[in-house]
């Protein structure tokens, strides 16, 4: 009687929790092994929680899927319970995400200031940071030594650098080696570059935190025609279309003797069967003429829909990812940047993953893109800065009269207020 009313007890508490259970499902577009490390990650979560969680996976290309999660949350869709989104989304997403100040207050503290307050939109949390991001200058050390030549800080010094060693390798023999690779495509990649460079050269922040359109000036317009420059002569033709994953294909492949990118990269580089692994370093991004380096803030988070028909375990499933273990977990995979102080000490992440500590900094010191000041405007905004940025790098006119062209189009944009 009392094996029988056992039986009964566990089945009636297995029951329980498979009524529990409910099937979830993630968005991402995450770059190099970003999905195969959530996939593990995710794999924990079920394991812990008896929930399954399936991952919708769409291009990287961070404009495409701005594009899309625009779409299905217009349409009210609740196909998808959580939005894996870029820093700049949060004004231009937040009326249909679920907020998460409540249920986040016991771990938010753990997080850099700065990026929760990105993330809060009219006192709303609607996005919880998973990992940050800043870029760097990637540089082959061995053919630096090899040449005698310094890690550079200027523009002007990257690009002889890379002209010197490139023109050395291919006379060799090495016929595949260009210069510098970089994003660019005209896509949210290309407004994150072109940022870096008209900022490192004096030439302000596209649109000033009061709101000033500020692109039209000679300094910005000298920093674009130095890129312009650099197309077929450090810089292949093709970069005119590269992503973050086309420039690291040249790069990790050993065809290239400079290149920006993020920290995903680091990692990536490094793997066991890398033709580069242990041959390169990274440091801060040049800097203009007189100018400091720049480099643009980055970062993703993870959102709920309020569309979700299972909110709780779509915040809880969040939190768990979001958490200091799964940070930790995510960065000795992936070199990706925490969000949570405290793992910037951790020696585990140290010894494994160096490059995290020194990119500390770096992160520290990056400059947002101005969408805190154009808000719901800025995704068109950033749509008319790269695609001028475009036109100018691929010869489609002059810097100075695309940037004339883009304030005016701008200014109609911004109306009586961003």
């Amino acid at each position: 009687m009392k094996l029988a009313l056992a039986f009964l007890a566990a089945g009636i508490m297995l029951g329980a929790v498979q009524a529990r259970a409910v099937e979830l499902s993630i968005v991402s577009g995450d770059t190099g092994n970003g999905i195969k490390v959530l996939r593990e990650i995710l794999d924990r979560y079920e394991t812990k929680s008896g929930n399954k969680v399936d991952i919708v996976v769409i291009p990287p290309s961070t404009t495409d899927q701005f594009g899309q999660y625009r779409l299905w949350l217009a349409a009210g869709s609740s196909d998808i319970d959580v939005y894996q989104t870029d820093v700049i989304w949060a004004p231009q997403l937040a009326s249909q995400l679920v907020d998460l100040t409540e249920a986040t207050r016991d771990v938010v503290g753990e997080h850099f200031p700065s990026i929760i307050r990105s993330q809060t939109v009219n006192g709303r949390l609607v996005a919880l940071p998973i990992f940050t991001d800043a870029p760097a200058l990637y540089y082959r050390k061995d053919l630096l030594d090899k040449y005698g030549a310094k890690v550079p800080t200027t523009w002007k010094e990257l690009a002889d650098t890379a002209k010197l060693v490139m023109n050395k390798e291919r006379a060799a023999g090495n016929r595949d080696i260009w210069g510098f690779v970089f994003q660019g495509n005209a896509y949210e990649g290309l407004t994150c570059n072109a940022l870096e460079w008209v900022m490192s050269n004096g030439g302000g922040g596209i649109i000033e935190p009061d709101g000033t359109i500020s692109i039209d000036n000679p300094k910005a317009a000298a920093a674009l025609d130095t890129v312009t420059g650099w197309i077929g002569i450090i810089a292949p033709p093709g970069v005119l279309a590269y992503q973050e994953e086309e420039a690291r294909g040249v790069w990790q492949t050993g065809n290239a003797v400079f290149m920006r990118n993020w920290p995903y990269a680091y990692a990536l580089g490094n793997s066991e069967n890398s033709p580069i692994k242990g041959k390169f370093d990274v440091a801060p991004l040049p800097a203009g003429e007189g100018g400091r380096p720049v480099a643009t803030l980055g970062g993703w988070n993870l959102a709920v829909s309020r569309y979700s028909k299972h909110p709780d375990a779509a915040i809880e499933l969040v939190k768990f990812i979001a958490s200091r273990e799964m940070q930790k977990y995510r960065t000795l995979k992936t070199s990706n940047l925490p969000t949570i102080a405290a793992l910037y000490d951790d020696p585990d992440i140290a010894r494994q993953q160096p490059i995290v500590p020194r990119w500390k900094p770096i992160f520290l010191d990056a400059q947002p893109r101005p969408s805190a000041t154009a808000r719901i405007k800025y995704n068109e905004a950033s749509s008319q800065f790269w695609t001028a940025v475009h036109d100018t790098i691929s010869g489609q006119g002059t810097a100075a009269d695309n940037l004339a062209d883009l304030a005016a189009r701008l200014t109609r944009l911004k109306g009586k207020g961003w």
